[in-house]
């Protein structure tokens, strides 16, 4: 049966990094389309994910994306992205991006691409901060999968992050002889700097005194208010632990997905929303 590229958004992520994930990510297929190709895809996701770290605030969202990839590998990407809890009428953000899949084997393809994304100002966006991104990413595909991906994402701040990680796509059963439902389990360890935190917290800051949210104590000593570490961290270092579970539905064009995200943070990492964090999200592809 016919494989469909997926569209993959923190990313977006990588992906963008809006949804990483992989997120907020640019998207990527495994190998190069034996004629060009168009893939359109629309995503729900109960909260942004950025490298397994997820915003103060919930930040559920609904996303438009497309790819148009040549014979060559060469391919062009757009996403829009609207957050649930945003009332303002405008996109709460949107990203364009290009890259190309190489065969550097018969198994071994890599991937290198650019996204610039937009966000309107006082985004309560992780990422916000980072609005350029560029990567390289190596993967093998054989009985498992193992990839490294290599992101500089860059903009007000700038910072670094190493993903590796391992999947294995498994065939359960078919309803018919034109489908296929797969699960394809995957983990990866993210590591990486963290400026992008400090942009954040001060734009959070900016955002909730107009919206007229006092931050501080009016009498008295602060104390432990609850509120992040706002460390400057500018080491290198492990940041999350994720294992994702998607479960497709897969057709000749199209593919229906529902997945389930788990990441555990490092003590390294800077958030105020706990050691644990998940993500769900559903999605619909369609290829012509």
């Amino acid at each position: 049966m016919k494989r469909i590229f997926i569209i993959t958004i923190l990313a977006i992520s990588s992906s963008l990094c809006f949804g990483q994930t992989d997120s907020s990510k640019s998207p990527a297929t495994d190998s190069v389309p034996p004629k060009s190709t168009l893939t359109l895809g629309t995503v729900y996701s109960n909260n942004a994910s950025y490298y397994g770290e997820r915003a103060e605030e919930n930040t559920p969202y609904i996303a438009v994306a497309a790819t148009y990839q040549l014979k060559s590998g060469i391919y062009f990407t757009g996403q829009t992205y609207k957050l649930l809890n945003d009332n303002s009428s405008t996109l709460s953000a949107s990203a364009i991006g290009a890259g190309v899949t190489l065969k550097v084997s018969k198994k071994l393809s890599t991937d290198i691409s650019y996204s610039h994304s937009f966000y309107p100002a006082y985004s309560p966006l992780l990422q916000a901060a980072n609005a350029d991104n560029a990567s390289i990413a190596f993967s093998y595909n054989g009985w498992i999968k193992p990839s490294i991906t290599g992101d500089y994402a860059f903009g007000k701040t700038a910072d670094a992050f190493v993903t590796a990680g391992i999947s294995k796509e498994i065939n359960l059963f078919s309803i018919s002889n034109k489908d296929i439902i797969t699960i394809t389990p995957s983990a990866n360890v993210v590591a990486g700097t963290q400026h992008f935190y400090q942009t954040y917290l001060r734009q959070k800051s900016l955002r909730d005194s107009l919206l007229g949210i006092l931050t501080d104590p009016i009498f008295g000593s602060p104390g432990n208010t609850g509120k992040s570490k706002t460390v400057v961290n500018t080491y290198f270092n492990l940041l999350s632990y994720s294992l994702k579970l998607p479960l497709a539905y897969n057709r000749a064009h199209y593919l229906v997905e529902a997945a389930y995200q788990l990441s555990m943070l490092s003590p390294h990492a800077q958030n105020g929303k706990g050691n644990l964090n998940s993500f769900l999200t559903f999605s619909f592809y369609y290829q012509f």
